[in-house]
């Protein structure tokens, strides 16, 4: 068993284009009146024994938030692997667990039960599904991995390869399904985050 209070680490993913809003930073988009990335480390903080950003625009409101800022390595906001990168690289845990910073509402239990689902399927990474229509939807920056996994993933980012999905099926990741879709709801748009206001899940 994983022990989630020594073991992982826990990252937020700020560090998009956030084209989808026009180009602002969608991390720092309120949210309730705090900003998103802001709700992301507080729901995340209970789950995990360390926390930390990964962002590459406005680094000094990121790093006001209390937690270390990581930037990407890898030039040209190349996509969320690159910031999952960044957080392996400077993770002191065994265990590296990333969320994005535009889901505010994702479940309390996520850390546990991918932690469960990567020791049930003994293998070195665990990504969250949801069930929609009856179809699995893969949720694929909510991940666990391993911190064995920083050489694999630098070498398919250097490949040129940038989906989050094809990384997780070729490491054979486990499957964790969520059968609350609407805790992974995100805001993409600025008319997303402004439906989110009328729909709070706090714990």
């Amino acid at each position: 068993m994983i022990n989630q209070s020594k073991e992982i680490s826990g990252l937020i993913l700020a560090g998009g284009r956030g084209t989808r809003m026009g180009g602002i930073d969608k991390g720092l988009q309120v949210h309730l009146g705090v900003p998103l990335a802001q709700h992301a480390l507080e729901r995340l903080r209970p789950q995990v024994a360390a926390l930390m950003l990964n962002a590459n625009r406005n680094l000094p409101a990121y790093q006001a938030m209390g937690v270390p800022v990581w930037q990407d390595e890898t030039p040209d906001f190349p996509g969320p692997l690159a910031g999952m990168l960044a957080g392996l690289e400077h993770c002191d845990t065994p265990y590296l667990v990333t969320v994005p910073c535009d889901s505010p509402n994702f479940p309390t239990d996520l850390v546990a039960r991918l932690a469960q689902g990567l020791v049930n399927s003994c293998t070195d990474l665990a990504t969250a599904y949801t069930r929609e229509a009856g179809e699995l939807r893969a949720q694929p920056v909510f991940c666990l991995m391993r911190i064995a996994l920083r050489d694999r993933l630098r070498a398919f980012i250097e490949s040129g390869e940038r989906k989050t999905g094809l990384f997780a099926a070729q490491n054979q990741g486990a499957k964790v399904v969520f059968d609350d879709a609407a805790a992974f709801a995100n805001a993409n748009t600025l008319s997303e985050l402004a439906e989110l206001q009328f729909n709070p899940r706090l714990p």
